[in-house]
């Protein structure tokens, strides 16, 4: 991808004629030049020109510049007196909208984050709306970051904003123009956008870090496609275990395997997680159909949903068409493929199309008993012999010539009754399906996995491959949050020393703030949330209490508009209405989050421990089994680090008159926040 169609020093830009430059524009531009964008590029030329001529300043100035984590182009960047200065045109344009203001800010964010040239320097957003009248703009920094807030200018206007902006900051060191034009680029984006990138540009180069050379995404995605290439020639089945710490991009790598195999021989991403299913599906379908606009050709929204379904689907529909082919009832715990429900031109491989699957949260597969239970209670189908594991391997070993399933493996955050673990996968290899070569992340033996016991399991296979390039070593969250995950684990296993030792060095870059005022808490998201950063609320899905406070976690939120609508739909997350659980953010993130604490998950103080509770119909009760307790404290995990830039806590204060929100179930848990130096706002 082209970094920018046009960049050239103030003084040769001002000595070509505007032909010229279009023509250069013109040459890199990826789609057909339409006239209405010949006229608004020649209109930003002459409204440059007749800008620089009345500056008369020496400096660069760029056109198109690649902003690689949002997939788009600013304007034009203007380098002069080592300020940056990002200008969006909106030709015509007679108003300045919410959205133009968003998305020049969005740019001026993202090269201050993750442009390593632009992080120290003077960053100032300017949109243009061509036709609207005069405004009267304030110079003025939301943070101490050196990001203006953005600015509105017309056609005639520009030159004295610039200039204002020259006499109002003091002189900064000049900028070197090479350095910054090509400089490095390290973006933390999130699972949307990230997807959204890869989708439109099959490439994770520019929209992941690189700190992890030996065992980034790159280096593990390109391992898992050689993986698939050897199987198929060889004519083998396969199955690769990929883990990572938290936030590492394991999801990522799914979604980069099956869009890369997209292009040859079939594969699916497939997620028991559907909320993300459906956030995904939703987003890069409105990229698809957008893209297929701005390129001139037709796209509806259910071709494009279509189009993204071949290779992103929820792993329960994947199962349930490979169930419908069996034979019942099932006799002598064996499964066999019914001949009679397959079609005749599939019967020499009963498998689903594609060779390769791609199965998320892998650890997080039902074990025997549930899905035998489940299957029975809801499919009428009795007797179930296997775990989802063991049938999913079954499943893809239907294919006769090859095969090569990836399961992406997180460590201690089973959320749902009745998942078994990673163990169940290689036990199923064991004693079932032998002939599988086994590649094996080289941190698959750590604790966090299978209990510790997958080198035990595994000793006995001689087919069994340790792979470092399985393991992704580096966090892929946001730059502030990088220390989040650690401060979170300290501090829910009661570690408060260490958790506030972690805090004191996060709380700079990583604002966490406490209050028992719900409204003060929105009131704090709304103004740190800059250009179109998302913020919510969130809660546990055993909060139950918290309808005085107007959240009833019965009413569940519509999830997709939830994460990708605007401010102006009541459903969407920026209108702080709906509230989103564990379940609804589990592998999703904000950019900033509102967590309010309820009394199922309290502190107690004599004791030092958790206490875990249930609502039942009028007061709480304890949770005894460690199981329960195990997933509720994962649940509190996860809440816990949705935020990537920043979270607000709020514990209400409770209400004597009340015994189901008595205030004891609340103070000792803000306390310990208290005494943690979290912030009271």
């Amino acid at each position: 991808m082209q970094r920018f169609y046009y960049s050239a020093t103030c003084s040769s830009f001002l000595s070509q004629d505007a032909e010229g430059i279009l023509g250069r524009l013109s040459a890199y531009n990826e789609f057909d030049l339409t006239q209405e964008q010949r006229d608004a590029w020649l209109e930003e030329i002459a409204i440059m020109k007749d800008t620089l001529k009345g500056l008369g300043k020496s400096g660069q100035i760029v056109f198109e510049y690649t902003i690689p984590r949002l997939g788009k182009r600013v304007d034009v960047v203007l380098l002069v007196d080592g300020i940056v200065f990002t200008i969006e045109f909106k030709a015509g344009a007679d108003e300045y909208l919410v959205n133009d203001k968003e998305q020049v800010w969005d740019y001026a964010l993202d090269l201050k984050n993750f442009h390593e040239e632009s992080r120290n320097l003077v960053i100032v957003p300017i949109l243009v709306a061509t036709e609207a009248k005069e405004y009267s703009n304030s110079f003025q920094c939301q943070y101490d970051d050196k990001v203006y807030n953005p600015l509105f200018s017309n056609s005639q206007t520009l030159l004295g904003i610039i200039k204002a902006i020259l006499e109002h900051e003091p002189e900064h060191p000049s900028i070197e123009t090479h350095e910054w034009l090509y400089s490095r680029y390290n973006p933390t984006p999130t699972i949307i956008q990230a997807a959204s990138a890869l989708y439109m540009n099959h490439s994770v180069e520019d929209i992941t870090k690189h700190e992890a050379d030996k065992a980034g995404i790159d280096t593990c995605t390109a391992f898992i496609l050689d993986v698939i290439k050897r199987s198929k020639e060889n004519h083998q089945k396969s199955i690769c275990f990929v883990t990572g710490v938290p936030g590492a991009g394991k999801t990522l790598v799914g979604l980069n395997v099956a869009i890369q195999q997209e292009q040859g021989d079939l594969a699916v991403y497939l997620s028991g997680n559907g909320p993300l299913v459906k956030v995904l599906t939703e987003a890069l379908a409105r990229d698809k159909v957008k893209k297929e606009k701005d390129a001139g050709n037709k796209c509806t929204k259910t071709e494009a949903e279509r189009q993204v379904s071949r290779f992103i689907q929820i792993i329960h529909r994947y199962r349930d068409n490979m169930l419908a082919k069996l034979k019942q009832p099932i006799q002598g715990n064996v499964i066999e493929i019914d001949p009679a429900k397959v079609s005749k031109a599939a019967k020499a491989t009963a498998a689903e199309v594609e060779n390769v699957a791609i199965f998320d949260e892998a650890q997080r597969m039902w074990d025997m008993r549930h899905l035998s239970a489940w299957l029975a209670r809801k499919k009428g189908l009795a007797g179930f012999p296997m775990s989802e594991g063991e049938f999913l391997i079954w499943s893809l070993d239907q294919h006769k010539d090859w095969a090569t399933i990836v399961c992406l493996v997180g460590g201690g955050q089973e959320i749902n009754s009745g998942e078994g673990g990673i163990g169940l996968w290689i036990q199923a290899l064991n004693e079932t399906f032998p002939d599988w070569q086994v590649y094996i992340s080289d941190r698959l033996t750590d604790k966090e996995y299978a209990e510790g016991n997958v080198a035990k399991l595994l000793s006995g296979n001689p087919n069994v491959h340790m792979e470092r390039n399985l393991h992704l070593a580096v966090s892929q969250r946001s730059y502030r949050a990088e220390t989040l995950s650690l401060f979170v684990h300290q501090f829910l296993d009661l570690d408060f020393a260490g958790a506030r030792a972690t805090y004191a060095e996060i709380k700079e870059r990583y604002p966490i703030v406490l209050t028992r005022d719900l409204d003060r808490a929105k009131a704090w998201l709304r103004s740190h949330a800059r250009g179109s950063e998302r913020y919510g609320i969130l809660v546990s899905s055993k909060a139950f209490r918290l309808k005085p406070l107007a959240i009833d976690i019965r009413s569940q939120a519509d999830i997709v508009p939830w994460f990708l609508n605007p401010i102006t739909d009541i459903r969407s997350s920026l209108f702080l209405e709906d509230v989103a659980t564990e379940f609804d953010i589990q592998g999703l993130e904000l950019d900033w989050t509102c967590l309010v604490w309820d009394g199922d998950f309290r502190y107690d103080p004599v004791k030092h421990c958790w206490q875990h509770f249930n609502f039942r119909s009028d007061r709480w009760q304890n949770i005894n089994q460690a199981e329960g307790r195990a997933y509720q404290l994962n649940a509190y995990r996860v809440l816990l680090t949705r935020a990537r830039q920043g979270m607000v806590i709020c514990v209400p204060e409770g209400n004597v008159a009340d015994g189901t929100r008595l205030p004891e179930f609340y103070d000792s848990t803000y306390r310990c926040f208290k005494e943690l130096g979290v912030e009271e706002i």
